[in-house]
């Protein structure tokens, strides 16, 4: 006998559903101490990809309501590739929905820092331009040029301290997040992923870039939205985090 797919997926990640029909040993009897541990394994397997993909947030909830948000979440998020190093996407998302966790809104967004950070761990190396090669560049040239970013590049905002939070749960001695809004870069100039608080001016202008305005018009739309903007201060910023590969002119 068949046996069902969707019946088959369901039963593996709910240890309450019955073991599916049809289900057999390699002897023609019926697999259910097999599949139970089967099952046991692969929700083991994803409940430790969670944790090993949410460290931050397992330590804001604790280990026991982690653990049950997170076994919910595995039975109604099923992985949709073999990889588990990008497993938990919609965790953010369903996160928010968490009635218990309304009076905690910073949590979605702690969790999207901690994807943002994963991705940015596995994203293709491409080496950083030479910081000397943007001085050697004419100024009337740099200001129709067109930059490309690294790979792992990621800039992420909110409304809450997402990156004090992430360094008060994960680095001794860090000082305790004051309640305030941050943008996140997030890079990888070196081996691991790198965090930087910006403001809402280079974000901006940083995604114009990505966008692929030329540094003229991005300045010009950053300026006319942030008066104060520093471009110098901007470029340095990208220099010093490494995320410019080539500068197109």
């Amino acid at each position: 006998m068949n046996v069902d797919q969707h019946e088959f997926t369901a039963a593996l990640l709910n240890p309450d559903q019955a073991t599916p029909k049809g289900l057999i040993d390699s002897s023609g009897r019926p697999a259910g101490k097999r599949f139970d541990v089967y099952r046991n394994n692969v929700v083991f397997s994803l409940l430790e990809a969670m944790r090993t993909a949410f460290p931050v947030i397992e330590k804001l909830l604790g280990q026991e309501l982690f653990h049950a948000i997170s076994g919910d979440f595995v039975r109604k998020h099923p992985p949709r590739l073999p990889i588990l190093m990008f497993y938990g996407a919609e965790f953010p998302k369903f996160l928010a929905a968490v009635e218990l966790l309304a009076k905690s809104p910073y949590l979605p967004d702690v969790a999207r820092l901690e994807l943002a950070r994963r991705v940015a761990y596995h994203a293709a190396d491409v080496p950083a331009i030479n910081p000397e090669a943007l001085g050697e560049i004419d100024p009337e040239q740099l200001m129709g040029a067109r930059f490309q970013f690294a790979p792992a590049l990621h800039i992420l905002t909110s409304d809450h301290p997402i990156i004090d939070l992430w360094n008060f749960n994960m680095i001794e001695d860090a000082p305790v997040p004051e309640p305030s809004g941050q943008i996140a870069l997030i890079s990888r100039p070196a081996f691991d992923p790198h965090m930087a608080a910006i403001g809402a001016d280079t974000a901006l202008f940083l995604t114009l870039l990505i966008d692929g305005q030329d540094l003229t018009s991005a300045l010009e739309a950053t300026a006319q939205a942030h008066p104060g903007f520093d471009l110098s201060a901007a470029l340095g910023i990208m220099l010093q985090t490494e995320i410019i590969t080539k500068i197109d002119l």
